[in-house]
C-alpha cells in the first residue's frame, strides 16, 4: 500500500485553511486525512490543523485492528474526542469563536478501509467497477437534491452551495458518517477538499486517478487542473493505493 497528500493555496485565497496528511501506525497501516477549515481570521486554519495533528498523533500511537467493527469504533471515539478539543479551543480563544472544519479520513488496513466524513470534503473509490463518490456531502444543496427540489446539475451552480449542515468543532458534539469497504489490490481512494471537487468533473478525476503514473504525479495533475479552472479555493488531495506505486511522500 502507498499514499500521498498534497495541498495548494490556490490562485485567489490569501491563506490555506486546508490541512491534511498521511500517518502510519506501528503496524505500518495508513491513516489519510483531508480537512477544510472555516472561520474568521485564521481560525479555519487552526481548526483544520488541530483536527489533523490530533488524529494523526492518536493513530501513530495505536496498534492495528483486526476487524471493521474495531476500526469503526476507534475512529468514532477519536473524532468525538478531537471535535470536543476544537470546540473547547474556540471557547477559550475569542478570535477562534465559531471556527470549524470539514473532515474526511480513511483508515486503510489489511483488506478493508474505514472512512469517516463530516461536511463536504469527499472520498472517491476507484476499482474494477469504475470511479465513484462513496461519501455523502453534509450540505444544504445535497439535501435539496435528495428531496427532489433541485437537480444535481442545478446544485453545481446553487448560490448556497457552500452552506454546510455539519462541521467538526462548531458544537460540543458532532454527527458523522462512517462506512467500511473492501479494499482490493489495485483499488485507489481519493480524498479531497471541495477546492478540487468543485472544479473537476468525475470523469476528469477518474482519468487522472487511473493514469499509469506515480501517486505524486496524480496529485500534482489534479491540483494543477483545479488551478487551471480558476483555483478560487484551497485545494487538497490524498490518494491511497492498495498496490505500491511510489514511495510515500509528504
Amino acid at each position: 500500500m502507498d499514499a500521498i497528500f498534497k495541498t495548494d493555496q490556490g490562485k485567489i485565497r490569501k491563506l490555506n485553511e486546508d490541512s491534511g496528511g498521511i500517518f502510519l501506525n506501528s503496524a505500518n497501516h495508513y491513516l489519510a486525512i483531508v480537512a477544510d477549515g472555516m472561520g474568521g481570521h485564521n481560525a479555519g486554519e487552526v481548526a483544520s490543523q488541530i483536527a489533523v495533528s490530533s488524529l494523526g498523533e492518536l493513530w501513530e500511537n495505536t496498534k492495528s485492528f483486526t476487524s471493521p467493527e474495531m476500526a469503526e469504533q476507534w475512529i468514532r471515539t477519536q473524532v468525538e474526542y478531537v471535535n470536543k478539543k476544537i470546540f473547547e479551543h474556540s471557547q477559550l480563544h475569542p478570535e477562534c469563536e465559531g471556527m470549524g472544519t470539514t473532515l474526511v479520513a480513511a483508515l486503510c488496513l489489511d483488506g478493508f478501509a474505514t472512512i469517516v466524513n463530516i461536511g463536504d470534503s469527499r472520498c472517491y473509490l476507484h476499482n474494477e467497477n469504475g470511479f465513484k463518490q462513496i461519501t455523502e456531502d453534509h450540505s444544504l444543496v445535497n439535501e435539496l437534491v435528495k428531496a427532489g427540489e433541485i437537480s444535481a446539475e442545478d446544485a453545481e451552480f446553487h448560490p448556497r452551495k457552500n452552506m454546510l449542515l455539519k462541521a467538526m468543532g462548531t458544537e460540543l458534539e458532532t454527527d458523522m458518517d462512517i462506512l467500511t469497504i473492501t479494499l482490493e489490490e489495485n483499488d485507489k481512494l481519493l480524498l479531497c477538499s471541495d477546492g478540487l471537487s468543485n472544479k473537476l468533473s468525475v470523469a476528469e478525476m477518474q482519468e487522472i486517478i487511473k493514469d499509469e503514473i506515480e501517486l505524486d504525479q496524480k496529485a500534482k495533475k489534479l491540483i494543477n487542473l483545479a488551478n487551471h479552472y480558476g483555483g478560487e479555493d484551497n485545494i487538497s488531495v490524498a490518494i491511497i493505493a492498495a498496490q505500491a506505486e511510489s514511495r510515500c511522500k509528504d
